[in-house]
């Protein structure tokens, strides 16, 4: 039986990684799946060397089109390498981030040809599409101020670096896209603390993938 496959969006500093993390260790220890985390851009061997050439910025003076082809290149070797054998095993998989990070950053953002996307999203993933996505929401200004507290005293990396008015848009095309596609998609809101996110993720999680009531009202009660 296919496993389930779970996506996190959002825009910088939402919680995204925590959060994966978070709903990983509650689907194993309370429901005892077996669950895969990965992440984009990255996820396997090959996608990890794309994705420090992306966050690095290196491709950035190409463009958003050549922007968009690498992410394409590493979801291929992603997909193929890590998501898709551990569905057929009938694992569940957590991604951070997926195709509607490319639809937003590259297409909503970058302005790229919409033809173009739908190739690269048609040759790279065909018919292969998220359960669920969770996209966390936060106020701009405190999603850059928890992206600056986490990074320290490192650089801000590709994305990170855009101005806020970068980050606002980014923000409303991600609750734009759940807008439009309400089965697959729900907004979580993601201020207050890492344990009350979680909560208001697993709510959302166990209404909408299927976990039977007998399992869910036991892991509730957990």
């Amino acid at each position: 039986m296919r496993g389930q496959f779970i996506t996190f969006e959002g825009g910088e500093g939402t919680g995204k990684s925590t959060q994966v993390q978070a709903l990983a260790a509650r689907l194993q220890q309370r429901l005892g799946l077996s669950v895969v985390v990965t992440r984009e851009p990255g996820g396997s061997p090959g996608a990890e060397i794309i994705r420090h050439v992306i966050l690095s910025g290196a491709a950035k003076p190409f463009g958003p089109e050549a922007e968009a082809i690498l992410f394409a290149a590493a979801r291929d070797d992603h997909v193929r390498t890590t998501i898709a054998p551990a569905l057929a095993r009938g694992e569940w998989v957590i991604c951070d981030r997926f195709f509607d990070s490319t639809r937003v950053y590259q297409g909503i953002l970058g302005q790229v040809n919409d033809r173009l996307l739908s190739g690269l999203q048609r040759v790279t993933i065909g018919n292969l599409k998220p359960d669920l996505t969770l996209v966390l929401d936060l106020p701009v200004e405190i999603g850059l101020s928890r992206a600056r507290k986490r990074r320290g005293q490192g650089s801000a990396d590709r994305f990170e670096s855009e101005d806020d008015a970068f980050h606002r848009t980014l923000r409303e095309a991600f609750l734009d896209l759940a807008f439009r596609d309400p089965d697959r998609c729900a907004v979580i809101d993601a201020q207050g603390t890492p344990d009350a996110v979680s909560e208001r993720v697993w709510r959302v999680v166990s209404e909408k993938l299927p976990l039977t009531r007998t399992t869910t009202e036991t892991a509730a009660a957990q």
